[in-house]
């Protein structure tokens, strides 16, 4: 976690050729290798990030029938930091936040502060299920966002894949009168502000770390969180500070394992497994609320799933093995003895 973590050089040797350098520049072993996603861990990431972030909304909506919703997200963004900073702090020092894109850092935390809110206004409002199923356009957004911002070649399997699970996603929300509800608004005003979320953590891996990466977006959210204590603050009993605080651990560790999943593969490939969000919340929901999904809510989260599934074998099977440094080195020195004969 700490700043040598080696995700934060995925995209950094990016532009770097072995090619037309002279045999005696360096040693072959200095020669480094271009790091190659690791798409099947990142997926793990995401869906641990899922079963995390159901959790979360469910402890959200709970207090959320009780309590502000600023004092919701306050708790929940104050324990996230003091969390990430008992674990991050101790092996970095504040040196995890030296960056030259602090611009970038704290447009990403603004970002992340509307959408957590924007989340818990539309849980606090409506179903749980329904609330994230109308977020699930987001990986959507993302995936556009992706070609046309950080010039992503998604494939045609891979769009097929999001535009199927986007119909998916029309089928469990029903659209209609009830989806123009303000919950749902909020709801999808979250999705798109995941989105950019998601494209921007990708776009930021070449200079960041993970650690550095968390650290900033749980200072500025807390910071922006905070100010929302003005709308009102009831002192909680010990019990409900508990889930607050709770679910501010359960969404530290998802933002961990979410960061994770996009520094170590592209964005259209493990933004579909949020979608397994899903299913937790209906689980939950069922247990909590006594909610009973409908047919098109059974029928849409099978497809969206469905095509996480398929995704998730189509990158393993096109996947190639990581180069290590130490075969790129071997492969410099065979062509750079071919040249000299």
């Amino acid at each position: 976690m700490g700043n040598a973590d080696p995700i934060s050089q995925i995209g950094q040797e990016a532009g770097s050729s072995i090619e037309g350098k002279p045999p005696a520049a360096s040693p072959p072993a200095a020669i480094p290798a271009k790091p190659a996603d690791n798409v099947p861990l990142g997926i793990v990431y995401m869906i641990a990030a899922t079963v995390l972030f159901a959790g979360t909304a469910a402890l959200a909506k709970l207090m959320a029938a009780i309590y502000p919703v600023g004092e919701v997200m306050f708790f929940r963004s104050f324990s996230s930091l003091a969390v990430c900073a008992a674990f991050v702090l101790p092996l970095t020092g504040f040196s995890v936040f030296a960056t030259k894109r602090p611009r970038d850092h704290l447009a990403r935390g603004i970002s992340q502060s509307i959408s957590q809110t924007f989340t818990v206004l539309a849980v606090s409002m409506m179903p749980l299920a329904g609330a994230i199923a109308i977020s699930f356009s987001a990986p959507l957004w993302s995936a556009l966002l992706s070609v046309w911002w950080l010039k992503e070649r998604p494939g045609p399997a891979r769009w097929i894949a999001l535009l199927t699970g986007f119909v998916g996603v029309l089928i469990v929300t029903h659209p209609g009168v009830d989806s123009l509800q303000i919950g749902a608004l909020f709801a999808l005003g979250n999705a798109i502000m995941y989105g950019s979320v998601t494209v921007a953590v990708r776009g930021m891996t070449a200079t960041e770390a993970t650690s550095t990466l968390l650290m900033w977006q749980m200072v500025t959210m807390a910071v922006l969180h905070s100010l929302l204590l003005l709308f009102g603050f009831l002192w909680p009993a010990p019990v409900d500070a508990a889930m607050l605080i709770l679910s501010g651990v359960a969404n530290a560790a998802g933002q961990f394992f979410w960061t994770r999943a996009l520094l170590l593969a592209p964005a259209t490939a493990v933004s579909p497994f949020y979608y397994l969000m899903l299913v937790w919340a209906l689980v939950i929901g069922f247990l909590i609320w006594g909610d009973v999904p409908t047919l098109g809510l059974l029928i849409g989260s099978g497809i969206v799933v469905g095509c996480g599934l398929f995704l998730l074998w189509h990158e393993t099977q096109r996947r190639p093995p990581v180069q290590s440094k130490t075969t790129a080195a071997e492969s410099v020195r065979s062509r750079n003895s071919s040249k000299g004969r």
